[in-house]
């Protein structure tokens, strides 16, 4: 089977690639990628803001990003974003909030800016259900348009668990939904632990286009209806960034398991590019 234009071009260094896009945090992530010699996202579902920040720096020099839910924490404040933002700037990581927008373009606005969390100003990545179409999209741009700060989203064009309600079609409108907003969209959550689907969005997606990836776990066994497949089956389908969280914050060793992922990740996405 000969590949299509778009999995042949993802075959490319993420150097190379950074240089298909004119978004300037997608370049970043790109070339961040090669500096760190990572494409490894922790996912840090720890709720003690403690142990979250202790995880967090014991595992920095590993991952290229952080994904948060910062509304899982039990004692949140915006001293933990300080700190947060201390860390991945001292180690190089950037920050994805893994806050699902979905709701009208006012509410997301205001959901993305305001209240507590006041995600627009330190997040460098949140992610969109585009199930209500595209002036989610530009409530979110409104709320950084006079930003100095790079700022990107990711649209959910796929999902791990199982007996989702996405479809081919729903995927093909998130894809027309990216391409329009190219200067805010950065990329895709595809379905780590589907390759066979996986490959599919790769497939349709151009390369200038990330695709984040979770239900990763060197263990392809889940629960709560998740499921999982390795790091090496993910990156081979067309995955630029895997997202690990039990497999890591849940291990007896943190960091060896940090390590043994991104390991694993960046070996295979050498791999590809042979």
């Amino acid at each position: 089977m000969v590949l299509s234009e778009n999995l042949e071009k993802r075959r490319l260094s993420y150097n190379e690639r950074a240089k298909l896009t004119s978004n300037k945090l997608a370049i970043r992530l790109f070339n961040l990628m090669e500096e760190k010699q990572s494409n490894l996202a922790l996912a840090n579902d720890i709720t003690d803001t403690k142990k979250f920040l202790e995880l967090t720096e014991k595992v920095a020099d590993e991952i290229i990003v952080l994904k948060t839910h910062i509304d899982i924490l039990e004692d949140f404040n915006m001293d933990i974003i300080n700190k947060i933002e201390e860390l991945a700037n001292k180690h190089k990581f950037l920050i994805f909030e893994d806050r699902k927008f979905a709701d009208i373009g006012n509410t997301v606005k205001l959901q993305y800016s305001s209240g507590i969390y006041k995600i627009s100003k330190w997040a460098h990545i949140v992610n969109a259900h585009s199930l209500v179409g595209d002036g989610l999209i530009e409530g979110l741009k409104e709320c950084i348009k006079d930003s100095e700060d790079s700022r990107g989203c990711l649209l959910l064009a796929q999902m791990s668990s199982s007996n989702n309600l996405i479809d081919k079609k729903y995927t093909l409108r998130t894809i027309e939904f990216a391409e329009k907003y190219q200067d805010f969209v950065i990329g895709f959550i595809g379905n780590g632990s589907n390759p066979k689907e996986l490959k599919k969005l790769a497939s349709l997606a151009k390369p200038n286009f990330l695709i984040f990836t979770p239900g990763i776990n060197i263990s392809d066994t889940g629960k709560l209806g998740q499921n999982y497949a390795t790091p090496q089956k993910a990156i081979k389908s067309g995955s630029d960034i895997i997202i690990v969280g039990s497999g890591i914050y849940k291990s007896e060793d943190p960091l060896k398991s940090a390590k043994e992922y991104r390991k694993l990740g960046w070996k295979a996405y050498i791999k590809r590019t042979k």
